[in-house]
């Protein structure tokens, strides 16, 4: 049997997860269930749109749990106590220069399932993400990233 994959996650990534498994199964299952119902009042199911919408919506959402259920169970929780600011590792935020620009960029290092590169959140699996982990103040590390090679001073490291 293959092993599974296990996801390292934050305290407050797995409460979102937490969070929308909970509306899914609570909220969204009923709300297509009343779908399926009204749906099949408009007649015959083999050419009834609004059947076929909502059944297709019910698999969408019921793989949707079924993933995030995975995660849940399987996810390896990263707790604030446990997260050191001595190197760059998920859970902290990171605060870099890039060397080529004099830009100062700050990331927050978070797993695969939390990453949102409009809020700064960046994966340990990210080319950046990877490229930091380990990383310690005063460090300059070269990344190579799809569009070349970036290369950043950590600044700072806090939780």
């Amino acid at each position: 049997m293959a092993e599974e994959k296990r996801t390292v996650i934050t305290e407050e990534g797995m409460r979102k997860l937490q969070e929308q498994l909970d509306y899914l199964v609570g909220t969204r299952r009923n709300e297509i269930a009343h779908q399926i119902e009204v749906a099949r009042g408009f007649g015959d199911l083999s050419e009834n749109a609004e059947y076929d919408a909502a059944k297709a919506e019910q698999a969408k959402v019921e793989e949707e749990i079924a993933r995030l259920t995975n995660i849940v169970r399987t996810a390896v929780v990263v707790s604030e106590s446990e997260i050191s600011t001595d190197h760059v590792s998920i859970g902290t935020t990171v605060e870099v220069e890039n060397v080529a620009t004099g830009d100062v960029i700050r990331f927050s290092i978070v797993g695969a399932d939390e990453a949102d590169p409009y809020e700064s959140k960046i994966s340990t699996e990210s080319p950046i993400g990877a490229g930091l982990v380990g990383a310690t103040v005063g460090q300059t590390v070269t990344i190579e990233v799809p569009v070349g090679t970036l290369t950043y001073k950590v600044l700072d490291i806090t939780r």
